[in-house]
């Protein structure tokens, strides 16, 4: 410690000062103003680079940079895991995934059911789609079952928001990976290694004691459907959406696998290398799903246009909040930011798994988005990853996906939806969706440490 402070200088104090400044600055935009993220990100790069000392056409240059680069590397995969997303509900795969699930499962089943039906839906889509798409289910089982909601509603809920902060193609995610450099294939298959038991615990284990917590949570009648949707005859089988939907998954896996098996020259790697790229592999998967998904549902070339373009308009928010956390990211990394961190971490022996939680669980806790969390800490941490393997330069992306989920609260869209969909009051929501959110974030972090020991 020592040798640290003698190497520390005055222009590391005013570098973390900035840094200290330009969150604060987005977090009260965010939080107070309620000033949109993407206005937020935006100028609190401004502030940064101008705190730091950074002449003013380095720091446009850098945020341009930064907002380029971050939209080439995930705003089109970002938008092909939309038309999936949107191709599998209104195809009616989503659906068919959730009839055949639920036909062959029954009472105490349920809420397992309930959380890979969750998994299976939310693979493709955004948090907030799947939300809405399976808030229908797990009213109408409630229903018909006379199981509490709360007890089916936390897995579904659960199953959607460790894919939402750990998997990709989720925005979140793949921003962090581009971030990092980390490589999407075993991002991936790390992610479901650490994701399986968080949404166990944190899905019908917690579910459990959530229907107790709160037994009398009463949906509004209004949300609450009458029968089972009746379009079953034109709907694809489950296998067709359950292969489509499973597609780019195996692809990336596939690849992920052979670069760590097989040698650079190898065929089969090289084949692999090409289809199983998450930009090929999402391709791949819409155009097979344009055919598999919507031949049965008698979805002719103008209605597929039509699903394929609809798919665009909600995710360019997202997406342009994405960027300028790209910006924000190559902001800090221009003024030189990252290199006082890395050096803090290095000098102090400090877990760069466990920084980049805490700086993730911090901004996730001041502005409530999981997103504006994951992007802005992969930009802190970025330098770090530098230094890292391949493996732990993954677990780094899981680490802050991990943090980007601890204890959503008042200031986070999705602790209201949750809230008015499943007729709970404040309180009810924070003993149940915001405790939740929080079991996700440690669980998944205590796994990826002793990950990072053993890898």
């Amino acid at each position: 410690m020592t040798t640290l402070a003698a190497g520390w200088t005055g222009h590391d104090t005013r570098l973390i000062a900035a840094t200290v400044l330009a969150i604060a600055v987005i977090v009260f935009l965010i939080s107070k103003t309620k000033l949109h993220p993407l206005l937020a990100l935006t100028l609190g790069s401004g502030v940064l680079g101008l705190v730091a000392g950074m002449p003013v056409d380095k720091l446009l240059a850098s945020f341009e940079k930064g907002v380029g680069s971050t939209i080439a590397s995930v705003g089109v995969l970002i938008a092909f895991g939309a038309m999936l997303g949107k191709l599998l509900a209104d195809s009616g795969g989503a659906d068919r995934i959730v009839d055949t699930v639920l036909g062959r499962v029954r009472g105490r089943g349920l809420p397992w059911a309930m959380a890979l039906i969750a998994a299976l839906i939310g693979l493709p889509m955004f948090f907030e789609i799947g939300l809405v798409m399976l808030i229908p289910v797990v009213l109408l089982v409630a229903k018909r079952s006379g199981k509490p909601v709360l007890l089916l509603g936390v897995p579904a809920l659960a199953g959607l928001s460790v894919l939402h902060g750990l998997i990709p193609p989720h925005p979140g995610p793949l921003a962090a990976a581009g971030s990092l450099n980390a490589n999407v294939g075993i991002t991936l298959a790390l992610g479901l290694l650490v994701g399986l038991p968080t949404v166990v615990i944190a899905g019908p284990l917690f579910g459990r004691l959530a229907a107790k917590l709160v037994p009398d949570a009463t949906p509004p009648e209004r949300l609450v459907p009458d029968s089972e949707r009746s379009d079953a005859e034109h709907r694809p089988s489950f296998g067709a959406t359950l292969s489509t939907v499973l597609l780019p998954v195996v692809l990336m896996l596939a690849k992920a696998l052979a670069d760590i098996l097989a040698g650079k020259e190898n065929g089969v790697r090289r084949v692999l290398d090409f289809i199983g790229d998450p930009l090929v592999a999402l391709l791949l998967a819409v155009l097979v799903g344009m055919v598999v998904l919507g031949r049965p549902a008698l979805l002719n070339r103008a209605k597929l246009s039509s699903i394929i373009g609809d798919s665009l308009g909600p995710i360019a928010g997202i997406m342009l909040i994405v960027a300028a956390g790209g910006g924000f990211k190559q902001t800090l990394v221009d003024a030189g930011v990252g290199d006082v961190i890395t050096s803090l971490a290095t000098g102090a022996h400090f877990s760069p798994l466990l920084l980049g939680w805490l700086v993730a669980v911090a901004i996730r806790l001041a502005t409530g988005s999981a997103t504006v969390a994951t992007v802005s800490a992969a930009g802190i941490v970025a330098p770090l990853a530098a230094t890292l393997d391949p493996t732990h330069n993954a677990l780094l992306v899981l680490a802050i996906g991990a943090g980007s989920l601890f204890f959503s609260h008042v200031n986070d869209a999705g602790f209201w939806l949750v809230k008015e969909y499943f007729g709970l009051s404040v309180g009810q929501t924070l003993k149940t969706w915001s405790v939740m959110e929080t079991i996700i974030s440690v669980v998944a972090i205590g796994l990826i440490l002793p990950l990072g020991a053993l890898l």
